[in-house]
């Protein structure tokens, strides 16, 4: 099993047909699968002129365009670690990922080279255009076909403790999550897939996976611009996409939004956040004819372990509410609730998510004591919390770990809730997830200001808000920074000293 092998197979069985086409206001930009790989094999050749070994580690900073996808393809050749970063971090981040990878090289799209120029103290930064002409001058190298439990890439996720993790995830896990996938929802060949989801995250890094292992055609755009998804959907012939559901109600409230030009779409999944009841309604008036399916998995499992079915989300499925259910176990994947003893629970009560299969990470870089806490008996423990019914059925009840899911990215508590309290104008900090029209939920801070006078929201709380908010801006990326922010004289605490979140939440919900 390794990443390489899909691309092996499409120069065999279809070696000119399109495996990339990017869409740019400057005109389209097009890779066949001979392309793709005479490309991948010099880049990995330059790389390895660079110093760059198997196993190493190469960030890459891009958006999603056919530069990023060369360099992912690059690294598997050679048999390097690939690490994209989130191209929506603070510097502050960026420079943690940095150091906690021990990146040899940081390769940067030139829309980032002004924050990346910041890092070169770190790493040896370069940008991918002068790289691919350094690369152009390569003699191809052969595919190491590097696989198996090798480390295929390292995905930096947020952390508990105010610092992200790097998630180690090998071509096995990516390969297997990907056949889970595919053997619940076949993936055909000739489906042409909008890659809208950032590579950095594991469910765009997945379907990249999954749709060059059977040789189909991936478009990809620099940014999520509803009117041009529409144009692109009508014009190239997308068939598949996913969205999380913040896209989803961009895209029908789309002044201008025609549904006619948008048919070509036959399959669109959704998940990291909660589908509201109407939005899931309108698009499916919008697209009648289209398979509409949830997933559930994690950066942990490299892709989805839960697929809920097109059937479950009309007809007989969504009048007995089986469409709010994240699916059923998938193939190789075990996925047990448990107790907070680790006691499985019976059917219907609420639990720990608990997983175990070829698709989960081996645990995280450079954190053996976090890795340990993350296991148990060889079950990952994952922190969300779910019932399960007599069918196998899965609910997510509750994230038990404190993440907020805003516009489909993870937003940890913990981590914004250092930032605040780090500034000296502030006593304590808890930070939770209100609902959101737009976004799914908002972060919204409580605080707890060190001048009495500030301790409850008032006229001069104005400009410690908008002075927490720049703060937080500086030190995070902007979907982690507080949308609304309340100012108390204590927050709410248990007997044994922990935040009542719940509180929080019901009183500022009310």
């Amino acid at each position: 099993m390794y990443l390489t092998q899909g691309l092996q197979r499409a120069l065999q069985t279809h070696p000119q047909k399109i495996a990339v086409r990017h869409v740019a206001e400057d005109g389209d930009r097009t890779l066949s699968f001979t392309e793709l790989a005479d490309r991948a094999a010099r880049h990995a050749a330059a790389l390895r002129g660079r110093g760059v070994s198997p196993g190493d580690r190469v960030a890459l900073l891009a958006p999603n365009n056919d530069a990023l996808i060369i360099l992912l393809w690059s690294c598997w050749w050679l048999g390097a670690v690939a690490c994209p970063l989130n191209t929506r971090w603070s510097l502050v981040e960026l420079r943690h990922a940095l150091a906690d990878s021990g990146a040899r090289l940081l390769v940067v799209d030139p829309s980032l080279a002004g924050p990346a120029a910041e890092l070169a103290d770190q790493t040896t930064v370069l940008s991918t255009d002068a790289f691919a002409v350094e690369a152009t001058a390569c003699t191809p190298m052969p595919d190491s076909r590097t696989g198996g439990d090798a480390l295929a890439a390292l995905l930096y996720t947020g952390g508990t403790t105010g610092k992200s993790k790097g998630v180690m995830l090998s071509h096995a896990n990516f390969w297997t999550a990907s056949i889970t996938r595919a053997a619940e929802l076949p993936n055909p060949p000739d489906g042409v897939s909008l890659l809208v989801a950032p590579l950095f995250h594991v469910a765009g890094l997945g379907r990249l996976v999954g749709q060059a292992s059977v040789g189909g055609t991936c478009i990809t755009m620099p940014s999520f611009r509803p009117d041009q998804v529409m144009a692109a959907v009508e014009r190239l012939g997308i068939t598949d996409t996913i969205m999380v559901p913040s896209m989803l109600q961009a895209m029908l409230d789309l002044s201008g939004f025609d549904a006619r030009r948008m048919q070509s779409l036959t399959r669109i999944a959704f998940g990291a956040a909660p589908m509201p009841p109407d939005l899931l309604d309108r698009a499916l008036q919008t697209w009648p004819d289209a398979e509409f399916f949830q997933a559930y998995g994690l950066t942990e499992t490299a892709g989805a372990v839960c697929i809920n079915p097109p059937a479950n989300h009309r007809g007989e499925g969504r009048r007995n509410g089986r469409w709010r259910a994240v699916g059923r176990p998938g193939l190789g994947a075990e996925v047990r609730i448990v107790d907070p003893l680790g006691e499985e629970v019976p059917r219907g009560e609420v639990g720990e998510i608990q997983v175990r299969g070829p698709m989960v990470t081996r645990g995280y870089w450079n954190l053996p004591e976090t890795t340990a806490h993350a296991f148990v008996d060889g079950w990952f423990r994952t922190g969300d919390g779910a019932r399960m019914d007599e069918h196998g059925y899965l609910f997510i009840a509750d994230r038990l770990k404190d993440m907020i899911i805003s516009g489909g990215e993870n937003v940890y508590s913990a981590e914004v809730e250092a930032v605040l309290r780090s500034h000296p104008q502030v006593v304590d900090a808890a930070v939770i997830g209100l609902p959101d029209l737009r976004w799914g939920e908002a972060v919204h801070a409580v605080v707890v200001a060190r001048d009495p006078a500030l301790r409850g929201d008032n006229a001069h709380t104005a400009a410690l808000q908008a002075e927490l908010t720049a703060w937080c801006r500086r030190e995070l990326a902007g979907y982690k920074c507080p949308r609304g922010m309340h100012f108390v004289g204590t927050l709410p605490m248990s007997a044994a000293g922990k935040v009542l979140k719940t509180v929080l939440r019901d009183s500022l919900r009310a």
